[in-house]
């Protein structure tokens, strides 16, 4: 698995820009389909699509994809901190993807970046999020979930993917990460070993001012003693 990675800046600045336009995109069709759902259909109702199979059913989920941790009160507080530290984190991540055109790894992450943005705007504002789609099989429900779960969703099975098919080029990837920190920590190291030279520097003035200091008091002691 790999992709062609040039080294001209003007297009890895546009991978940069056209991944943060999907994401937008991805969020914008997510938001649009909840407020259609809001306003078409009341609360806990059903519209059957392929009967007894797939059909509509608005919720309002307090806990995150599958309405897990939905019947704590806590839950969407909890949820919504971790959706804004995972949400910034991931976009972080698909930005340093794209601006090595790791186009694959990118639109990874940019799924993913879309599904948690998607859901905490919910959060943020309503409270809860906004779940309608339902697949029945038989006697058993799945559980109803969006079109933000499944950005998230399809964006974990593609980096799972990459991961198990492609682990070199993910190596790569993260090579490319802890390389910066490395950078980072070699710089603090740098920056470290210079201010231990001034101390050192500035210890040995002070020891040599002392000594002339005192060889001045010795001499002025001497020449102040009668012959």
């Amino acid at each position: 698995m790999s992709d062609n990675r040039p080294k001209n800046k003007k297009t890895d600045l546009d991978l940069c820009v056209f991944y943060t336009f999907l994401v937008i995109l991805l969020v914008t069709v997510d938001q649009f389909i909840k407020k259609v759902i809001d306003t078409e259909m009341e609360y806990n109702s059903i519209k059957q699509i392929i009967p007894k199979f797939f059909s509509l059913h608005y919720v309002r989920n307090t806990g995150s994809a599958f309405s897990l941790f939905a019947d704590k009160e806590w839950g969407i507080y909890f949820l919504s901190g971790m959706s804004i530290v995972l949400g910034i984190a991931i976009f972080v991540l698909m930005i340093v993807a794209a601006s090595k055109s790791m186009k694959l790894i990118s639109f990874a992450f940019c799924l993913l970046a879309s599904g948690a943005i998607g859901n905490l705007i919910d959060r943020i504002w309503l409270k809860y999020v906004i779940d309608y789609l339902r697949f029945d099989f038989g006697t058993y429900t799945f559980p109803i979930f969006n079109f933000a779960d499944i950005c998230a969703v399809v964006g974990t099975v593609l980096l799972i993917c990459i991961i198990i098919f492609g682990s070199k080029y993910f190596e790569s990837f993260w090579h490319i990460i802890f390389k910066k920190k490395e950078k980072k920590q070699d710089k603090a190291e740098e920056d470290d070993e210079e201010e231990n030279i001034e101390i050192e520097e500035a210890e040995e003035a002070e020891e040599i001012e002392a000594i002339e200091l005192s060889e001045e008091e010795e001499k002025e002691d001497s020449d102040a003693d009668p012959e």
